[in-house]
């Protein structure tokens, strides 16, 4: 076939041993370096694991620093995708993608449709869906070259309310966890972000009673929460020492390190932000602090089961059951931990892998 080839070119990797060499390298199936210079496009795609031959994880389009920035970022959010599908029930497992650039001057339709036939030369081993920097629109465009896209606006629209709703069910299951019971009444939670997760969950706790502090960077954002629900403002600078019950971060990860952990104020954190601690080791530091904390990977899967779902890959009335269910797998986790002296990431890892059967 002579000239431009139809889809983009998966680029070669010149140093594979720098893959797999790489700190967040995990034995991942495949990890994908896309380019269609004529569409914009750059992208890794990084497949985790496969269940019954499908992995499923979302698009994140956003500015890296470097790409080896990109790379760290799509292997700990691909590997977190499997935890998050085999341990919310889902016969999936895990995958993820990031677009390099600028969402606000770079994504086009073009773009997304040059992505799309990445998708589609996969063939089904990896459904996409929205995450930080892509929405449901976007995955309409995506869809007219691969149906291998889940959250479409046709199918479901937005991916934010059923994760808030799954974050929502994992702070109850905190809160129980420290002792104050199963209503939420009284109970101050800290928000760090005012977006489709974090507005919908403030919305969801105040309506149970909670008393919500929220921040974002967006003064817009969190100015629309206060419109429709009675919360309390402080700075992004102030979010993440206020003096409150449960932290709840619902915007970027990496926010919980050796720099903010000793500042902390909280008893719990429970949020839906993927990859929450900037390395494993965090962990053990909020562990020593005596904060517990619902993994990430757990509280988060209300968009994925809800997703799914819509794709058709299981019966849509099991998925309610599966959102609840996000309080009882946070809940066993929780006690595990503190039964055995561990983190409640150690404990979720080892039941994913159980799981799996990698143990």
């Amino acid at each position: 076939m002579h000239g431009r080839l139809a889809f983009p070119d998966v680029c070669r990797i010149s140093n594979l041993p720098m893959i797999f060499n790489h700190p967040e390298y995990d034995a991942h199936e495949q990890i994908l370096h896309v380019c269609d210079a004529e569409a914009g496009l750059r992208a890794i795609v990084a497949i985790h694991r496969s269940r019954d031959t499908i992995a499923a994880g979302g698009v994140r389009f956003r500015p890296y620093p470097t790409d080896d920035d990109a790379l760290t970022d799509v292997l700990r959010l691909s590997r977190a995708m499997t935890y998050k599908n085999v341990l919310a029930d889902l016969p999936l497992g895990g995958a993820k993608s990031v677009i390099l650039g600028d969402p606000a001057r770079d994504k086009n339709p073009a773009l997304l449709r040059a992505f799309g036939r990445v998708l589609e030369r996969l063939g089904g081993q990896y459904m996409c869906g929205p995450d930080i920097g892509t929405t449901a629109d976007d995955m309409d465009v995506i869809s007219e070259e691969t149906p291998h896209v889940g959250a479409t606006n046709q199918q479901m629209g937005s991916s934010g309310p059923p994760t808030a709703l799954g974050v929502f069910h994992g702070v109850r299951a905190l809160a129980a966890h420290l002792g104050y019971g199963t209503e939420l009444r009284g109970l101050h939670v800290a928000i760090q972000g005012a977006g489709a997760v974090g507005s919908d969950l403030a919305r969801h706790l105040v309506e149970a009673g909670a008393r919500v502090t929220i921040a974002d960077v967006d003064v817009q954002a969190v100015e629309t929460v206060r419109e429709q629900v009675n919360v309390a403002v402080v700075s992004p600078d102030e979010i993440l020492s206020i003096e409150a019950d449960i932290l709840s971060p619902c915007a970027l990860g990496g926010i919980l390190d050796e720099h903010t952990i000793p500042s902390l104020e909280v008893r719990g954190i429970c949020g839906g932000a993927n990859n929450q601690l900037r390395e494993e080791s965090d962990a053990e530091r909020l562990r020593a602090r005596g904060i517990a904390i619902v993994p990430d990977f757990v509280a988060s899967a209300g968009g994925v089961i809800a997703g799914t779902a819509a794709a058709g890959l299981y019966p849509q009335a099991e998925m309610p059951g599966k959102l609840e269910g996000i309080y009882d797998r946070a809940l066993a986790i929780l006690g595990q931990a503190t039964a055995d002296g561990a983190t409640p990431h150690e404990v979720a890892h080892r039941m994913a892998a159980r799981m799996l059967g990698e143990s």
